[in-house]
């Protein structure tokens, strides 16, 4: 998992994604490219707004995305990351755009990468927006990787795999085994209540060890706890770096309206989740 997208966007959590696509690139010796993300133009532009606004807001989103740029260079820099012209077989960096991109681009873009990097939704404003996160997880068909609000100091090194038998976690499972087969320690947690027909957990770790992957099986139990909260706790408490999760096995819009284990992960996690739906 070389190629790795980063969309920037000055929310309250960019240095966390920095780091975490940071570290998640040194793992694979991989090139990491930003590129300036802002809302996608029809979602605020009302139909008789004043074309006078939207230049002027165009305008505005040209000087955040010079700022986006100016934020990712700087970091790149201080972490001692070399532009990609400068080192192409190696840990590099690139920017893609001078004028920020909405979400529908970002998405379309982000198939040509490995994996896309994002911040955590927050329910705040500045905090990084679900809009974002759930088109690049549903329209890129590549995983993404979610930086948690602190940024990480390791990751990938004890992998937890929320195991509940569905095709998603399957998907995701199969999506992440770059990930795994570097991993020390690779976990796959059941949570007994929740969790549809399929392989056990046993079964599936004892797959994984035939690729090559340091697994093993847990069940926890999630008692009267939530499936979401269940997975989190669960996944602190083997400590974790890295959770491996697919995405909204029950539909989008149950979740909304009921809550699950996506939602639940999507608004509280601490730590990196990698998904894919």
């Amino acid at each position: 998992m070389k190629n790795i997208l980063v969309p920037v966007e000055l929310h309250s959590t960019i240095d966390s994604v920095f780091a975490t696509a940071l570290l998640f690139a040194r793992r694979f010796g991989g090139y990491i490219e930003g590129m300036p993300l802002g809302p996608d133009l029809p979602d605020l532009v009302a139909f008789d707004m004043p074309v006078s606004w939207t230049v002027a807001d165009q305008n505005t989103w040209k000087e955040m995305a010079d700022e986006s740029h100016r934020q990712f260079l700087d970091f790149m820099t201080k972490a001692g990351v070399p532009p990609h012209e400068t080192a192409p077989d190696t840990l590099s960096w690139g920017w893609a755009g001078d004028s920020s991109f909405g979400d529908t681009h970002v998405s379309s873009y982000a198939r040509l990468f490995d994996i896309c990097v994002l911040g955590r939704p927050g329910a705040e404003r500045g905090d990084a927006r679900m809009a974002t996160a759930e088109a690049a997880l549903f329209e890129s068909g590549r995983p993404i990787l979610l930086a948690p609000p602190k940024a990480p100091t390791v990751l990938g090194d004890t992998v937890v795999i929320a195991w509940n038998q569905s095709m998603e976690t399957t998907r995701a499972t199969a999506m992440a085994m770059p990930v795994l087969r570097k991993a020390n320690k690779v976990i796959v947690l059941t949570i007994p209540e929740h969790k549809v027909d399929g392989p056990t957990g046993e079964q599936m770790a004892h797959n994984l060890r035939a690729n090559g992957v340091r697994a093993e099986a847990v069940e926890r139990s999630a008692k009267v706890r939530g499936h979401g909260e269940a997975i989190l706790e669960g996944a602190a408490a083997l400590g974790a770096d890295l959770l491996v999760k697919g995405a909204y096995t029950q539909s989008r819009l149950r979740q909304m309206i009921f809550g699950g284990a996506t939602s639940h992960i999507l608004a509280r996690a601490n730590l990196p989740v990698f998904l894919s739906s």
